[in-house]
């Protein structure tokens, strides 16, 4: 059995003897194979202890002191080789216990009520002042997000939704939508299907002003022009293949739809039929629609824009390539809202991505 004596020079110490399962064989090919440097050092220096060394030539082989080579010999001891990984300090217990953070789940999902609260969405530092208020909890803005994103939260953008939406009606669409799924295969005689939204964006001069990063303290400023200049961009996504089909164009009419409907009747794969899911917009219903053979329309519930998947596009195109500008003239317009749609559709995995629902494609 091998043993290392631990103490100073001249004073009685206990000898320490290692555990007599390993031997120095086993703990130099645990130190090969080990992803783990320190780990390895450390089985090196009680490899070295196995084969009769001293205790100075063992401390030297690790880099440390006879101390720490003490210490390592009893966590080998104790928990042989998994011992001597070393672990992540426990730090400071939280200041949330697990009532606060089922409480604070629950107000998270509530959400604010304007007129008590104040505010129309929960901010870090609105729940900060909600702990001290009902519970004296003193905490951090940075350690309530770690928490706050510990429980599966993220600030994610919101998807439009409608005051007077019916949640009975759009739930009866969702339900019933695989049998329009049938009904259209039927109407394509066998053809592959595409399932497509579209909808429709005004973009003009008296444009919107996103958030953008800015140290803090500081309060950024962008531009911000009042004229009233303005253009349409009609857009159709395929999230499933990644396609897009668009036009910009001057105003909403059934004349423009039915330039818009010609257009993704040339996107559609050759051989196959789009299913155009679209609100209940005028120019979407119009008896004076020309809908091409490949196309077949299908409205979507009223006042339930979440529903369409385009309604998200046209946040992405604002928040990153048309908003906090100004518009020179109405041919600037047209220009930007061409080069924001091409850009989109030469990223078929931003269109997957924000397009996807699995309502419409997880059957």
């Amino acid at each position: 059995m091998s043993v290392i004596q631990f103490g100073e020079p001249g004073r009685f110490a206990m000898p320490i003897p290692l555990r007599s399962d390993f031997d120095a064989s086993q703990l130099r090919a645990l130190a090969r194979k080990t992803k783990n440097a320190a780990q390895a050092r450390r089985l090196l220096a009680l490899a070295a202890i196995y084969e009769g060394a001293a205790r100075t030539e063992a401390a030297r082989i690790g880099g440390v002191t006879l101390q720490i080579v003490r210490d390592w010999v009893l966590k080998f001891n104790a928990e042989g080789p998994e011992g001597l990984i070393d672990r992540k300090p426990p730090g400071q217990p939280s200041r949330l216990t697990d009532q606060h953070r089922q409480l604070l789940v629950q107000m998270i999902e509530a959400g604010p009520i304007p007129a008590v609260h104040g505010v129309v969405r929960w901010r870090l530092a609105d729940l900060i002042q909600w702990l001290w208020d009902e519970h004296r909890l003193p905490i951090s803005k940075q350690t309530l997000s770690r928490e706050v994103r510990a429980l599966g939260y993220r600030k994610l953008s919101a998807r439009p939704r409608h005051h007077a939406k019916s949640d009975a009606a759009v739930a009866a669409f969702k339900k019933t939508y695989p049998r329009v799924w049938r009904k259209a295969t039927h109407e394509a005689h066998g053809k592959p299907l595409e399932i497509w939204f579209a909808d429709e964006a005004r973009i003009g001069q008296k444009n919107k002003i996103t958030r953008r990063w800015a140290r803090r303290g500081t309060r950024p400023s962008a531009a911000r022009d009042l004229r009233t200049a303005s253009t349409y961009i009609f857009g159709a996504i395929c999230p499933a293949h990644g396609k897009g089909a668009g036009l910009v164009l001057p105003r909403c009419t059934t004349q423009a739809m039915n330039e818009h409907l010609k257009e993704i009747a040339q996107a559609v794969a050759p051989g196959a039929h789009a299913v155009l899911l679209l609100d209940r917009a005028g120019w979407h219903v119009s008896r004076k629609l020309q809908v091409p053979p490949n196309i077949t329309l299908v409205p979507l519930p009223a006042k339930a824009p979440e529903l369409n998947p385009v309604e998200n596009i046209w946040q992405y195109m604002r928040e990153n390539w048309i908003s906090n500008r100004v518009f020179t003239s109405y041919t600037d317009i047209l220009d930007h809202c061409c080069a924001a749609w091409n850009k989109l559709t030469e990223q078929p995995w931003t269109i997957m991505s924000i397009g996807l629902r699995d309502w419409a494609h997880g059957f």
